[in-house]
């Protein structure tokens, strides 16, 4: 249904229907997209509410007017349920940072994170110039009402769910002081984007766009800072949020000037709330619509939970008294404790000696893999490893080794299971056969990809004869 008002929409357009139109993954809305390819490449969007389209399209035309990079609409459907905008490519701002925490964050990177947070307050203040904030969706404020809102979606969405026990009358006195903290300064004049987040961000031929504006309405400037630079799985090290507040802070003199000090004091407040609201929306987002990249964001948000309860709110004693609590609750601390834990899996060869433990520990396992069938004994194999794909297949169509990684298996899962609970640091796993070639070379490799996809841990793997090392890093 949705495909075909697209494609109808499109011969509107463009006299002929498209040549391919291809559905693009969902992520926390209802709303449908797809990619056209034909003449002109275009996004599709089925939007189930008349409204949130309506917003979108306002604010789309009234930011173009402004110069602001946002997605030109090409065509709007009678019923105002679909319509098409220009294509902004694949790459998501987001998609660049996860990379960097495997790497590093790079000049080119740190220069578009530059970009975007300048062209913050041009959204803020530029973009609330002229604007009609009764066709924002919905067209309520930051008020009261909506922050008592948000800190009540945490509460029963997200806090109940994790079974504290809490006075909830007491609680509400903490919200009802939060909400006298964040509305102290007025924000008649200013248009909060409310999603500023990197997903949100799409980088085209260099250059940062920005899309899934239509939730925006009149607030507070600061929130959007800790949307950004508190975002749960971007994860930016402090010293990164540190620095794109200083560039922030440099873009916001030419609308409204303040210092750093002012500002960071009244920010924390918003960091915080932030957060709660966001673990509000992961909890009904994902444990109850069961979307799960909202669940994996879990555990990063409450990592940052916990680094911001390190600096106390004394605003609010028994709120954070709760979640000091909830942050030590045990399906917590396994996730965080994954992060902690290094797996070293290492093949070997007997005739040089067992490796020692370089972490000091002691402990793990060495296995003794000379009991399985061997390719190195057969002229074809003698030059290859575990790792090329003819010794696979003859390990795997053999099956010795099958049944051996089982049992390593069990043992391994149970004990990384352990590790993660009891919070250790290092587990040693080690292989071992004639040559450290073949069978050593070929069950390290299985069982470090395998703990780390399983339990999403640190894995160091080397194989020592051979040379090579690899590290799968907790994401």
């Amino acid at each position: 249904m949705y495909i075909d008002k697209i494609q109808q929409l499109y011969r509107q357009y463009a006299g002929h229907l498209p040549q391919t139109v291809e559905e693009l993954p969902g992520a926390g809305s209802n709303r449908k997209y797809f990619r056209i390819k034909d003449s002109t490449d275009c996004i599709g969007v089925y939007g189930t509410s008349i409204e949130e389209n309506d917003a979108f399209l306002y604010l789309s035309t009234h930011f173009r007017n402004k110069r602001l990079p946002v997605p030109e609409v090409y065509a709007i459907s009678g019923d105002r349920l679909c319509y098409l905008q220009e294509d902004l490519g694949d790459t998501q701002l987001f998609q660049l940072i996860q990379q960097a925490r495997q790497t590093e964050y790079d000049d080119n990177l740190m220069h578009l994170l530059e970009q975007t947070i300048r062209q913050l307050p041009r959204f803020q203040f530029e973009g609330s110039e002229g604007m009609d904030f009764n066709k924002c969706y919905p067209p309520v404020p930051f008020n009261r009402r909506s922050v008592l809102w948000d800190l009540n979606y945490f509460k029963y969405c997200f806090l109940k769910t994790t079974g504290v026990e809490f006075q909830e009358n007491t609680l509400e006195n903490d919200f009802e002081r939060m909400c006298d903290i964040l509305l102290a300064e007025p924000s008649d004049h200013t248009f909060m984007y409310r999603d500023f987040q990197s997903r949100n961000v799409m980088i085209k031929e260099g250059t940062p766009y920005f899309i899934d504006f239509q939730g925006g309405r009149k607030g507070p400037f600061h929130y959007d800072v800790a949307s950004f630079l508190w975002q749960a799985k971007a994860n930016f090290p402090d010293t990164v949020r540190q620095h794109l507040i200083d560039v922030y802070l440099d873009a916001l003199q030419s609308f409204k000037p303040m210092d750093k000090e002012t500002f960071s004091a009244r920010l924390r407040h918003f960091v915080l709330f932030r957060t709660l609201q966001v673990l509000g929306a992961y909890g009904f987002r994902g444990y109850f619509e069961q979307k799960t990249h909202f669940i994996q964001s879990v555990p990063f948000a409450i990592e940052n939970l916990r680094r911001l309860l390190e600096n106390d709110f004394k605003e609010y004693p028994y709120l954070c008294g709760l979640l000091c609590q909830m942050t030590e609750l045990p399906q917590f601390i396994y996730e965080r404790n994954k992060k902690r834990l290094t797996v070293t899996v290492m093949s070997f060869s007997y005739k040089k000696g067992i490796p020692e433990d370089e972490s000091g520990n002691g402990g793990g396992y060495v296995f003794d893999c000379r009991a399985v069938h061997n390719p190195g004994r057969y002229e074809q194999y003698k030059s290859l490893t575990g790792l090329d794909g003819p010794v696979i297949r003859f390990l795997e169509e053999d099956g010795e080794i099958t049944t051996f990684l089982t049992h390593v298996d069990a043992l391994a899962d149970a004990h990384v299971d352990r590790y993660i609970e009891r919070g250790f640091s290092h587990l040693s796993i080690y292989f071992g056969c004639t040559g450290g070639q073949h069978r050593s070379v070929y069950s390290a490799q299985h069982v470090a990809e395998h703990l780390h996809r399983k339990f999403n841990v640190n894995v160091r793997l080397i194989h020592r004869e051979q040379h090579i090392e690899q590290y799968f890093k907790s994401k």
